[in-house]
């Protein structure tokens, strides 16, 4: 799961804005790692006039991403550089070309300290996170065999 707190200024995006932000990020995710669509959660977080200080002083124009990866790992450093590249591209026409400051950091988080309503996520491109990501949704699964333990749609 990718999970991104995203800190504006009041009324920096209209919430057009961050339904289309949000679905351009969840598409990243989706064409260059494979993920399941609703692995990835984005929180607009909106923040009063100064409320936002950098260097102790305030910064009302300023866009601060947090992210935490979970679902896959950005191991490798060349990987890492396109990964950034290709996220600064997505954020660029609702932040950079806007005018605003920002700043970008990931965590990432060891996959097995995560669950999504109580299970274990499939491994990596296996057919049971194929599963998941066609359904688009946690499907309960016998970690022993890796089939489903209730019904999914036959197409």
């Amino acid at each position: 799961m990718p999970y991104w707190e995203i800190f504006t200024p009041e009324n920096a995006f209209t919430p057009e804005d961050k339904q289309q932000l949000s679905k351009d990020l969840t598409k990243v995710y989706v064409d260059f790692v494979n993920l399941p669509e609703f692995y990835v959660v984005i929180r607009f977080q909106e923040m009063p006039e100064n409320t936002m200080y950098v260097g102790g002083e305030p910064q009302n124009n300023f866009v601060r991403i947090v992210v935490d990866h979970i679902a896959r790992q950005l191991d490798d450093p060349e990987f890492r550089k396109l990964a950034m590249a290709v996220f600064e591209a997505t954020l660029a026409p609702y932040i950079k070309d806007r005018g605003f400051g920002w700043e970008i950091h990931f965590d990432e988080t060891p996959i097995d300290l995560w669950r999504v309503q109580g299970l274990t996520a499939p491994p990596e491109d296996s057919d049971m996170e194929k599963l998941w990501a066609k359904e688009n949704r946690p499907i309960p699964y016998d970690e022993a065999t890796m089939l489903p333990l209730e019904p999914v749609s036959a197409s």
